[in-house]
Order: C-alpha cells, then sequence, then structure tokens
C-alpha cells in the first residue's frame, strides 16, 4: 500500500469518526445556556440591585440624625 493511499484512508476514516460528536453538541448547548443566563442577568441587574437594597432597608434601616444605638 502506498503512503498517500495510507494517509487517505486515514484522513476519510477520521471524518467519519463520529465518536466526540455527542460531547462537543453538549458543550455548545451549554456555552449557549450560559451565554443565555449571562445575558438575563445582566439585563436585570439594576432591578436585581433596587430589590436587594430594598430588602437591606427593611432588615437595617439607616440610622436618623439624634437616634441612639440602645439595645
Amino acid at each position: 500500500m502506498s503512503t498517500a493511499r495510507a494517509l487517505h484512508e486515514t484522513l476519510n476514516a477520521f471524518i467519519l469518526d463520529e465518536a466526540g460528536a455527542t460531547s462537543i453538541e453538549y458543550g455548545l448547548l451549554a456555552a449557549g445556556m450560559a451565554t443565555a443566563v449571562i445575558s438575563a442577568f445582566s439585563s436585570l441587574s439594576d432591578a436585581l440591585q433596587q430589590g436587594f437594597q430594598g430588602i437591606g432597608m427593611l432588615i437595617n434601616p439607616p440610622m436618623t440624625a439624634g437616634a441612639s444605638m440602645a439595645p
């Protein structure tokens, strides 16, 4: 068998092999989901920040002038 024929058969076998296709598809799916989550959190960041600040104000309201820290 000539070297060119052996190279052709090796490349053909590599092209037709689908053994790693599923893992690549899962990787692409995970990358797409991560992109969607990041963009969702980016668009909701102001609302989330205001919500957490509101909760923080309910838990620990700011002290007014002249108020004491009595237990």
